[in-house]
């Protein structure tokens, strides 16, 4: 088994994301590869101490880039999985709310 540490990777912080937080209390992480729903669930309750109501994960897939100086080459950036976390209304995450 993975360690909770392990199976959440990163916050992603956009501006969808921004809304998400604010209206409908969703929290968005990068996630492992083989991370599943309730991994998930149990990893967010346990590091930041939140009642999570609901989990849907995502697989982004790999994305070509052009290369700008060189319009014929073209990079690969890589796919990742990320997890859409629904907490219940009255709890928060301290990452996303910014300086206070």
């Amino acid at each position: 088994m993975t360690n909770y540490f392990d199976v959440l990777r990163r916050p992603l912080i956009t501006e969808k994301t921004n809304y998400q937080n604010g209206q409908l209390h969703q929290y968005v992480f990068e996630v492992r590869e083989d991370a599943s729903k309730t991994l998930v669930k149990d990893a967010v309750e346990k590091l930041f101490d939140v009642t999570v109501m609901r989990v849907n994960v995502i697989n982004v897939p790999a994305k070509r880039k052009r290369n700008l100086r060189n319009r014929r080459t073209s990079q690969r950036r890589g796919s990742y999985k990320k997890a859409i976390v629904t907490l219940a209304p009255g709890d928060t995450i301290a990452v996303f709310e910014g300086v206070k």
